[in-house]
């Protein structure tokens, strides 16, 4: 039976590996990426198998919006692999506190 993915960072990297390894085996993915000009040849070569959607993990309210077009688009979710991410790297001595502290206070998931 076909399952249903949602994959961020699907333009390149793991993302794009899991992204043609889900297809090539009769899968759909919903394919997110900043940039979806990098999708256009899984597009093209598995039609509606695959829905390409601009998205950027940084910004909360497109993720919660990409889940829910990509839920109304297939009619569920099977699957879902955030690869795509945001790090912040340094030693904390290094960072101020805005950049340690989350922007938000609502809590995750």
């Amino acid at each position: 039976m076909a399952k249903i993915w949602f994959i961020t960072g699907s333009s390149r990297g793991f993302g794009r590996q899991f992204t043609e390894a889900a297809l090539s085996r009769g899968d759909k993915v919903a394919a997110a990426a900043r940039d979806t000009a990098a999708l256009a040849d899984l597009a093209t070569a598995y039609g509606d198998a695959v829905l390409p959607m601009v998205l950027d993990v940084t910004d909360r309210d497109a993720v919660f919006a990409a889940v829910e077009s990509a839920h109304t688009h297939f009619g569920c979710l099977d699957v879902v692999v955030n690869n795509a991410g945001y790090a912040l790297f340094g030693a904390v001595e290094e960072l101020d506190e805005e950049q340690i502290r989350p922007t938000s206070s609502a809590p995750c998931g």
